[in-house]
């Protein structure tokens, strides 16, 4: 199965750390890449920018990918239904992009044109934190799959 993060912006050092490992980790389950597109830092107004980061997501995009844009108000799942999407697109046999827009979000269109919008819950997030929730989920997701103990509270 292939996995990707694409994301708007570089993450700070941080952040970087704990994606990295996060990443490390799923190695054993799946194909994971990460790739991020850069911000649009002097766009005329924020939804100019946000037009024009959509357009460089949408370049980064596999082909026949299930588009899964990181939405608020979008749908939260717990990590246990998370897994069982993850088995359900493994068997889809289609490549999952989880997108996750920058500081002023994603583009209506980049929104209306995913397959999917997925909330981590109603509070706001820094978008570099999200980044590490999900990698995060994906690798606890793996665990409730595989029946090991991360997901538990053990390990990990």
């Amino acid at each position: 199965m292939e996995l990707l993060l694409l994301a708007v912006g570089r993450l700070r050092p941080y952040y970087r750390a704990a994606c990295d490992d996060y990443l490390k980790r799923l190695t054993r389950y799946a194909t994971v890449r990460e790739h991020e597109v850069r911000e649009s830092g002097r766009a005329a107004t924020p939804a100019v920018g946000r037009r024009e980061e959509a357009e460089r997501l949408r370049d980064a995009l596999p082909d026949r990918a299930v588009v899964v844009a990181l939405h608020r108000g979008g749908q939260a799942w717990t990590s246990e239904e998370l897994a069982r999407r993850l088995d359900r697109w493994r068997e889809g046999g289609r490549p999952v992009a989880v997108v996750i827009g920058g500081a002023g979000g994603l583009s209506d269109d980049f929104l209306a044109a995913a397959a999917i919008r997925w909330s981590l819950g109603p509070m706001t997030l820094p978008h570099e934190l999200a980044r590490v929730v999900v990698l995060e989920q994906w690798y606890r997701a793996w665990t409730i799959l595989r029946g090991e103990p991360y997901h538990k509270g053990r390990g990990g």
